[in-house]
């Protein structure tokens, strides 16, 4: 029953258009905590140009996982003022029986974090440098 009750308020996320330098990507906004820890877990595909920004209150170190993605994923780590600060390309993913210790983790400085499909930010022209716009992004929910 839990798992029926996340998959509806997931299916409830807002979505916002960001501009990247050569596609307009769709993004799932993940506000709170518990949006932003179950993310795209147990997706079993992604549009083109399109998956999730984790809005964060504040510019600072964080760490992604791949717990339960079963999609390899682009990681795009994006500061305050919208410059990419860094890309972790087809973060591939993980056999189900994977300890949460021996889960790697990916992190940077940021208080935007995109994922997009594997090879997706390339083929948007995401790199770091890049500044996204992202005015139309809301803030984090309490």
């Amino acid at each position: 029953m839990y798992s029926v009750l996340l998959a509806a308020v997931l299916a409830l996320l807002p979505t916002v258009v960001v501009h990247a330098p050569k596609a307009d990507l769709t993004l799932e906004v993940a506000r709170t905590g518990s949006q932003r820890e179950h993310g795209l877990m147990n997706r079993t595909e992604l549009a083109p140009h399109s998956g999730m920004i984790f809005v964060f209150d504040r510019d600072e170190f964080v760490n992604f996982w791949m717990k339960n993605t079963l999609l390899p994923l682009d990681m795009i780590f994006i500061g305050a003022d919208g410059t990419v600060r860094r890309v972790y390309a087809d973060v591939p993913v993980l056999h189900p029986q994977t300890s949460d210790e021996r889960i790697p983790l990916e992190g940077a400085p940021a208080k935007y974090v995109i994922e997009l499909g594997a090879g997706e930010a390339a083929k948007d022209g995401i790199a770091a440098g890049v500044k996204l716009d992202l005015r139309g992004v809301p803030s984090p929910a309490p």
